[in-house]
């Protein structure tokens, strides 16, 4: 079953039937929220809210180990995670919608993998290509069929929050080649390896990253290009979700 990881802006789905919720206790804690069951575009489907719903939680205070496993034990078979992001390069402006192909984590401390059990053996899965190749690909489709261009293909970069980054920062970003900034792509991406759940993200950019504006950019411009992007996300997953088999 197709499962969707809701972001800023995105904590409900209003097209989402719900048909039932399933447990958010885990192994390793509480997720954010239940994980609820729906049906989008005529296929069943998942959805969690990242940060809770409401939106209480920091990208650092996320646990997403349980996120991430509460999703796998409700059935979840793929992942597909919406994001909001700063964008750093020209490409990925204001309101572009990007499907990233790569990613740099540049987060620390956070729980980041579910094999850190001393009794259990060493284990080291290849991260080579983040993003699931198939799922991207799919998502990119989805895009097309609804006659929408995201931005195929970039790199996100994941940073700690919650604050803000500084323009040196993102002067260092963009020299490590990255086109976008975010707080919650790790270790969400590498969970989901780990579990053996093909995942990609759908990444909106809602404000250019620091020192890419020649002026401050406020919250309100910030909260009208969510508002805005969020219409299409919706479109891009219901479409997803009926291309499902």
């Amino acid at each position: 079953m197709l499962a969707f990881i809701g972001g800023t802006g995105l904590t409900q789905m209003p097209s989402l039937e719900l048909v039932g919720e399933h447990s958010a206790s885990t192994r390793w804690g509480e997720a954010s929220a239940p994980v609820q069951e729906g049906v989008l575009a005529g296929q069943k489907v998942l959805f969690l809210a990242r940060h809770g719903n409401p939106h209480v939680l920091l990208p650092h205070q996320v646990n997403y180990r349980a996120n991430l496993a509460a999703l796998k034990n409700a059935g979840a078979t793929a992942i597909v995670a919406a994001n909001a992001v700063g964008g750093i390069t020209e490409r990925c402006g204001s309101g572009a919608l990007v499907v990233p192909d790569q990613l740099i984590d540049y987060t620390w401390g956070r729980d980041s993998t579910y094999f850190d059990d001393r009794s259990g053996p060493v284990t080291h899965v290849d991260f080579s290509w983040p993003f699931d190749t198939a799922l991207r690909l799919q998502l990119v489709d989805a895009f097309e069929q609804l006659q929408l261009e995201p931005v195929n293909g970039g790199v996100y970069g994941a940073t700690q929050g919650p604050r803000l980054e500084t323009a040196a920062e993102i002067e260092r970003m963009e020299r490590d080649g990255c086109d976008i900034v975010g707080m919650t792509g790790m270790p969400e991406a590498v969970l989901a390896r780990e579990l053996e759940l093909p995942y990609a993200m759908l990444s909106l950019v809602v404000n250019p990253a620091a020192g890419k504006a020649d002026r401050e950019i406020t919250m309100a411009e910030i909260e009208a290009v969510l508002h805005r992007g969020m219409d299409a996300v919706h479109a891009v997953l219901a479409k997803l979700a009926s291309m499902q088999e």
